[in-house]
């Protein structure tokens, strides 16, 4: 039926009321799939101070999400790997500054060795990152696919190493590249007790001779070593070793990435100190 321009549906029903409602309903639908999309890993949540976990039965949590590996490697449920046993409440090597929710964690033993604050590190795979064609990523650079340092390129190998306090703390003794991005990940170090460990390169500086150094070689203006600020000479000692010589996992990586992130806060007293 119409009316002056208005078409009814049923009755006073109009088309505009069904656009109303259509909206409305998509809307409505529209909070319950997103709010079930964001709940669908890392839930269900857990108190920070109580360890209380809620309950997860509500319309509002979604199904567990599921990838795909490469490399028939099967597939990857999050919520279904088990929980690391110091991350939970009560576990925790820290304690919290005051009782208050969302209060800082302070470390009780070595930050650095449990994996405090930047030392953090994610439960990766214990496996080796592979490329696309199924070779591992990073390998020793001898064990490599046809890489080299380039010619104009100073060679590490060889080169001491100086902590954060400017002291010697070992020798570089081999490089270890990416396979799929050509450059240099870490820098194997032999520390001063013999051991082998690795180095990422993002914390590596190489310093190289001086100017006058470089136009003759009759004037040893500057020394070239490697600068690894983040820790001690003694802290190189307990860098997270290889389970495999020669081959390193995507968990190794992290944590031995950590324990050099953490070296920039916990490597010294004043580091965890405020600047003002």
């Amino acid at each position: 039926m119409q009316s002056e321009g208005v078409t009814y549906i049923v009755g006073t029903f109009d088309v505009a009321e069904l656009t109303f409602l259509a909206f409305f309903v998509f809307f409505i639908g529209l909070v319950l799939y997103l709010n079930r999309e964001s709940r669908r890993e890392g839930y269900p949540l857990e108190h920070e101070q109580s360890g209380v976990v809620e309950s997860k039965e509500s319309i509002f949590d979604g199904e567990k999400k599921t990838f795909k590996l490469p490399h028939d490697r099967g597939t990857y449920v999050p919520e279904d790997v088990a929980r690391d046993e110091l991350s939970k409440v009560g576990n925790i090597p820290a304690k919290q500054a005051f009782g208050a929710g969302g209060a800082p964690w302070v470390p009780t033993g070595d930050a650095m060795k449990d994996g405090m604050g930047p030392a953090a590190f994610a439960q990766r795979e214990d496996y080796p990152d592979l490329t696309y064609d199924g070779r591992p990523r990073i390998v020793p650079i001898g064990d490599s696919h046809e890489i080299e340092i380039a010619p104009n390129d100073r060679d590490p190998v060889g080169l001491p190493v100086y902590d954060a306090n400017k002291k010697l703390a070992g020798t570089v003794s081999d490089v270890w590249v990416d396979q799929a991005e050509h450059i240099i990940r870490y820098l194997e170090v032999t520390t001063n007790s013999g051991k082998k460990v690795l180095a990422p390169m993002m914390v590596a500086a190489l310093q190289g001779k001086g100017f006058l150094g470089g136009i003759t070689p009759l004037v040893d203006d500057q020394t070239e070593l490697i600068d690894i600020d983040a820790i001690t000479a003694e802290q190189f000692e307990d860098v997270p070793a290889l389970a495999t010589p020669g081959q390193i996992t995507r968990l190794e990586e992290d944590k031995i990435q950590a324990y050099y992130g953490g070296g920039y806060m916990y490597a010294t007293a004043e580091r965890g100190e405020p600047w003002l």
